[in-house]
C-alpha cells in the first residue's frame, strides 16, 4: 500500500493547520492507513511544497494506491508561512497526480471554498468529476474504510465517539517527521473533543460547530498516548487548541447548559498527563476559551485558568469569541456574551495571566475576535467594537491580538439565511474601522504588552523580504518580529525589542553585537538617528561601556541598553 497525503493547510474555528502548525487531519489519516497496513508507505507533502515542485507530486504518486487533498479555511486569515490551497489548487492538483485513486476532504469537501471574508462559500461542481472521493465524513474514518473494502466505501461515514481515532492519533504521530518545519518549528495541534455545548441553543450563526452536536470528551488517557506518541516521534511543540471552548473539557454533559462549569480537576489531570507524556516539551499553549463560561462561572473559570497557567509555557493567549459589541447583533446571531461580560472575561484571564515570564512575554493573554458581516451590522456596530477595546486599553488590561474579520457565510448555518451581505459602504467601514483600531488600540496596546527593550527568548526566523527578516515565537498567536537584516530562515535567536507598529515590533538580534552593527541596525536603535549612527560606524571597535560610552554625545541614550551589548570584534 502506497498513500500521498497534500496538506492544503486548513482553518476552523475549532483548528489551525497552516505552517508552523500540523493539524489532526493529516495525522489522523496518516494513522487510518498504518492502522489497515503496518508496512504501507505513507508519504506527506504540503501545498507549497507541490506548488514549487509539481514534478515531485508526480514522481510520488505515480505509483501511489490513493492521494489526498486536504483543503479547507472557513475563518481566513493572514498567514506568515503557508498559503492554504485555493480552489485553483483543488481543481489543478488531480491532473499532477498519477494514483489510482484521488480524494479530496476537510472543509473544503463539506462546506467548499470562499473568495476570503465577505464570501460565501460553496462546492465547486467540478469537484466529483475531478476526484474519485469528495470525503464530506471523517477523512480518517472514510480513508479506512476505503481501504478495508478496497475503495469501495461511503464518503460520508462519521467515527461514533472521540474514542473511534485513539489508534488513529497514536499511529499516525509520525508522519510529522516529513513536515519541512519539523522538529523544532513545528507546533501540534491537539484535539479534546468536538462539538459545541452551545448546540442546546444553535450557537453562534456564523460558526459550523454546533452542528456537531454537544460535546464528545476524548478521555484524558488518549490524549496522553497521542502526545506521547508525537513526543517520540520529536515533536516538542503541542496546542491544546482543537475545541471551541478549552475551560469546560471534561464538564458534566448531562447538565443541558450551554455554558456548562469548569471541572479545574479534569483540567489538572490533562495537563499533568501532557506533561508526562511529553517531558521533554518546550511549548505548550492553548486557544479557544468561551468568554461566557467566565462570565457564568468566574470563580471556577479563574480556578481552571489557574490550572493552565501553573502547567504550560509563557506567551500563551486564550482566545474569546466576543464576535460583537453591539447589542442587536449580540441578540441576532445568539453570540456568547454582551459587553460587559467579555469585559470580565478580559480582566480574569489578565488577573491570571499577566506576569511575565521566563520567554519574556506575560503567561497567558486574552486574544479578542470580532466578526464583521452579521445580522443587525450597522455603522454603530463599528463604534461600539472600538469604543470597547478603547476601555480595554484605558483600564490598563492587556490583550495580545485583535482579530477583525469578515465573516465568510457557509452552507447549513444560520447565516447563509441572515447575513448582512457586505456592499460597498460596508467595506468602507470596515476599512476605515480597521485603521482606527490599528492606530488607536492595537499599537499603544502592543507597547503594553512588550515595552522597549523586553527581551524575547527563542525567536524563529521564518521569511526574508529584502533586508528584513520576519520571525516569531513559537506558540499561539506569537508577536511578529521584523529584524533590519537578512537572517537565515529557521534559525532560533534571542532579540531586544526596539520599536512598535501596530501588529509588529522591530527588534536586534541579542546580545547586540555592537561591532557588528549596519549603519540601518544602529539607526533603529532609540535615540540613535542617522548623525549618532555614522559616528558610531566610525567610532568602532568598541571594547568596553566606557569606549561607547565615550563616542556618544549623549550618553543617557546607550543606558538602556548597555547592560544588552556584546563587545567581541566584528568576524
Amino acid at each position: 500500500m502506497r498513500v500521498l497525503i497534500v496538506d492544503g493547510y486548513t482553518d476552523e474555528p475549532a483548528g489551525l493547520g497552516v505552517p508552523p502548525f500540523i493539524d489532526v487531519y493529516p495525522r489522523y489519516i496518516a494513522g487510518a492507513v498504518w492502522c489497515h497496513d503496518p508496512y504501507a508507505e505513507v508519504f506527506y507533502m504540503t501545498i507549497d511544497e507541490v506548488r514549487r515542485s509539481p514534478q515531485a507530486v508526480l514522481s510520488v504518486s505515480s505509483s501511489a494506491d490513493l492521494s489526498v487533498l486536504i483543503a479547507g479555511v472557513t475563518v481566513p486569515g493572514k498567514y506568515l508561512s503557508g498559503a492554504p490551497a485555493t480552489i485553483k489548487d483543488a481543481l489543478s492538483l488531480p491532473s499532477r497526480l498519477g494514483s489510482k485513486y484521488k480524494a479530496i476532504c476537510g472543509p473544503a469537501a463539506r462546506f467548499g471554498f470562499g473568495s476570503g471574508g465577505g464570501s460565501t462559500a460553496s462546492i465547486p461542481r467540478e469537484l466529483p468529476d475531478l476526484y474519485d472521493y469528495v470525503i464530506t465524513g471523517d477523512p480518517e474514518i472514510v480513508v479506512y474504510r476505503l481501504l478495508e473494502d478496497r475503495f469501495d466505501g461511503n464518503t460520508g461515514a462519521l467515527r461514533e465517539s472521540g474514542k473511534d481515532i485513539c489508534d488513529f492519533a497514536v499511529r499516525g504521530a509520525r508522519i510529522i517527521q516529513q513536515h519541512p518545519f519539523y522538529p523544532s518549528g513545528l507546533i501540534c495541534e491537539i484535539e479534546t473533543y468536538r462539538g459545541c455545548p452551545r448546540a442546546v441553543s444553535g450557537g453562534c450563526s456564523f460558526c459550523t460547530e454546533p452542528s456537531r452536536g454537544p460535546p464528545d470528551y476524548r478521555p484524558v488517557e488518549d490524549i496522553a498516548d497521542e502526545v506521547a506518541a508525537l513526543s517520540s516521534a520529536g515533536a516538542v511543540n503541542f496546542r491544546i487548541g482543537r475545541q471551541p471552548d478549552l475551560l469546560v473539557y471534561g464538564s458534566d454533559p448531562s447538565s443541558g447548559s450551554e455554558y456548562p462549569p469548569p471541572d479545574p480537576g479534569c483540567l489538572k489531570r490533562l495537563f499533568s498527563a501532557v506533561r508526562s507524556a511529553a517531558p521533554s516539551l518546550r511549548v505548550l499553549h492553548i486557544d479557544n476559551i468561551n468568554p461566557g463560561t467566565i462570565y457564568n462561572h468566574p470563580s471556577l473559570s479563574e480556578a481552571a485558568l489557574s490550572v493552565i497557567v501553573a502547567n504550560h509555557t509563557p506567551g500563551d493567549v486564550a482566545a474569546l469569541g466576543i464576535e460583537s459589541t453591539d447589542e442587536e447583533v449580540i441578540r441576532r446571531n445568539n453570540l456568547k456574551v454582551g459587553p460587559e461580560g467579555a469585559f470580565e472575561a478580559i480582566s480574569i484571564i489578565n488577573k491570571v495571566g499577566r506576569a511575565r515570564g521566563e520567554n519574556g512575554m506575560p503567561h497567558l493573554l486574552p486574544g479578542v475576535n470580532f466578526v464583521y458581516g452579521l445580522a443587525g451590522e450597522t455603522e454603530r456596530t463599528y463604534d461600539s467594537n472600538l469604543e470597547f477595546m478603547k476601555r480595554v486599553l484605558d483600564s490598563g488590561l492587556m490583550v495580545r491580538r485583535i482579530n477583525l474579520r469578515q465573516v465568510m457565510v457557509l452552507p447549513g448555518t444560520a447565516l447563509e439565511s441572515t447575513a448582512a451581505r457586505p456592499t460597498s459602504s460596508h467595506r468602507h467601514l470596515f476599512i476605515r474601522h480597521k485603521m482606527r483600531m490599528r492606530s488607536e488600540v492595537d499599537e499603544p496596546m502592543l507597547q503594553r504588552v512588550v515595552p522597549e527593550w523586553t527581551v524575547l527568548r527563542d525567536i524563529r526566523t521564518e521569511l526574508v523580504e529584502g533586508n528584513m527578516t520576519w520571525a516569531r515565537q513559537i506558540g499561539s498567536y506569537p508577536v511578529l518580529v521584523a529584524l533590519p537584516r537578512a537572517m537565515p530562515v529557521g534559525i532560533f535567536t534571542d532579540v531586544a525589542v526596539l520599536s512598535h507598529g501596530p501588529r509588529s515590533v522591530c527588534a536586534l538580534p541579542c546580545p547586540i553585537k555592537i561591532n557588528s552593527l549596519r549603519l540601518k541596525e544602529l539607526e533603529s536603535i532609540p535615540g540613535i538617528g542617522a548623525k549618532r549612527a555614522v559616528r558610531l560606524l566610525r567610532g568602532r571597535p568598541f571594547r568596553s561601556a566606557d569606549d561607547l560610552r565615550a563616542e556618544v554625545d549623549d550618553p543617557s541614550v546607550i543606558e538602556h541598553f548597555i547592560h544588552l551589548v556584546d563587545f567581541s570584534p566584528a568576524p
